[in-house]
């Protein structure tokens, strides 16, 4: 399904609230100014409030995402979308997008 990029700019959430950002920016295609992410780039998530065990099995540390755009991509890599899906470790919560630029669609 068609969406719009992700860039390094974009909001993303675990699903606790934590702060997440792309180890590896894609610096070859840009929106907005600003570097895209392949689906390889591991991410990394910062201020997760979930407790360590034994009260939680958090918090999140980083994410890898799963699912990413099928007919785009950049070196090789596909690039990810607004709805592409991710998974948090060690929680194995998904790791949503929330905001980023709507200008650029790809599918």
């Amino acid at each position: 399904m068609p969406g719009p990029l992700l860039h390094v700019g974009a909001t993303v959430l675990c699903s606790h609230g934590g702060q997440a950002q792309p180890t590896v920016p894609n610096p070859v295609v840009t929106v907005s100014g600003q570097p895209t992410v392949t689906a390889a780039a591991p991410w990394l998530v910062s201020a997760c409030p979930l407790p360590p065990p034994p009260a939680g099995n958090g918090p999140c540390i980083s994410a890898q995402f799963v699912s990413a755009a099928t007919r785009v991509t950049s070196n090789g890599q596909p690039l990810l979308l607004l709805d592409s899906q991710a998974m948090c470790a060690p929680t194995g919560t998904p790791l949503p997008a929330v905001a980023s630029q709507m200008r650029v669609i790809a599918m």
